[in-house]
């Protein structure tokens, strides 16, 4: 039988067959019944079958379904149908190419890697290291989040509520269950998640507090880099307020609260505003960088001063209030201290 074929089959003499769990492994010779787990209620049949059918290219997996032989209880479904929890689908026999099942398992984490802030059966809060992306692609194989599935096997469901940018440390909700993250992206649209973030940025901040209101657009360099700038005419709305923690001179110590979530939006904010961010390879000064790199601010420092420092929000399915506070990573501690010191001698 080639790969990836299909061949018709009735259930077990009777009507009674036996049902696995999702994740099990599927018997690629004969029809499966897979019962729709807490993770998948509220999933859509084709996202589900991409899942449990790993390695199946997604034109096989339209086609089977289109043909009527994959069913929801028994009946005939569409692609976007809607799973619940306690549904039976029914696979027909499909082969999975060898080369499909030996792609390469991204390494775990460990706790020491990714300290935990809070946990419990539908969220997972974590303090993300900087250099580490939120998940793979663009020339890195594994994420954050692969990684944390390879430390996981046994759960069904871990998806990124939201993202930071590779180069920024802190709190990252992971969610547990498809309720939870449906109702985190909805709290999101709504604004009723707050985010604070701690930056360090070259020069004197003008105000106390500031709020910045510049629409912003994404955009790629002709090298394929991705970019974002300011861009009244076509760009989406973004709102950043600015409060200043501690004035260092030639640096300002920053708490910034995203209004609305774009892509790069504190760091072009602060750009645009004339004082970019401490160690930012893509808006920042490189003069400044540079010298920094080599000690200017007191110790030597190669990173971006970039930490998503709070979150508060309710939780998703209890309502219970969650208020989260994700320790600064050791080496903008050192930082902060020297400049503390720069001052003190001054």
């Amino acid at each position: 039988m080639p790969e990836n074929s299909t061949t018709p089959s009735a259930a077990p003499a009777g009507g009674t067959h036996a049902v696995l769990e999702a994740g099990a492994a599927l018997d690629q010779n004969r029809v499966n019944y897979v019962a729709v787990d807490a993770a998948s209620d509220g999933q859509r049949l084709d996202n589900f079958l991409l899942r449990v059918l790993k390695g199946v290219p997604k034109s096989h997996i339209y086609r089977i379904v289109r043909a009527g032989e994959v069913r929801i209880n028994k009946k005939r479904a569409a692609v976007d149908a809607r799973l619940a929890e306690g549904d039976v689908v029914r696979l027909p026999p499909v082969r999975i190419s060898q080369k499909a099942l030996e792609k390469p398992r991204a390494p775990a984490v460990t706790e020491r890697e990714l300290p935990t802030l809070f946990e419990d059966r539908d969220l997972l809060v974590v303090n993300k290291p900087a250099g580490l992306a939120c998940h793979g692609g663009s020339g890195i194989q594994f994420g954050l989040i692969e990684r944390l599935r390879a430390q996981r096997p046994q759960a069904s469901f871990l998806e990124l509520a939201h993202r930071l940018d590779r180069d920024t440390s802190g709190a990252l909700i992971i969610c547990k269950t498809r309720k939870a993250l449906v109702r985190i992206h909805e709290m999101q649209r709504e604004g009723r998640i707050m985010k604070h973030y701690r930056l360090l940025v070259a020069g004197d901040w003008v105000n106390e507090r500031q709020h910045v209101r510049l629409p912003l657009a994404r955009y790629t360099l002709a090298s394929g880099e991705r970019r974002v700038r300011v861009d009244p005419e076509h760009g989406l709305r973004a709102h950043t307020i600015f409060s200043v923690i501690r004035r260092f001179g030639t640096t300002t110590y920053l708490d910034a609260e995203l209004k609305t979530g774009r892509t790069h939006q504190i760091r072009v904010h602060a750009a645009e505003s004339g004082f970019p961010l401490v160690g930012d390879e893509k808006y920042g000064d490189y003069a400044f960088n540079d010298q920094v790199r080599k000690g200017l601010l007191g110790v030597r420092f190669s990173r971006m001063f970039l930490h998503a420092w709070r979150l508060d929000f309710p939780h998703p399915v209890s309502g219970e209030p969650i208020n989260i506070v994700a320790p600064l990573p050791a080496e903008l501690e050192a930082l902060l201290a020297a400049l503390e010191a720069q001052g003190s001698a001054q």
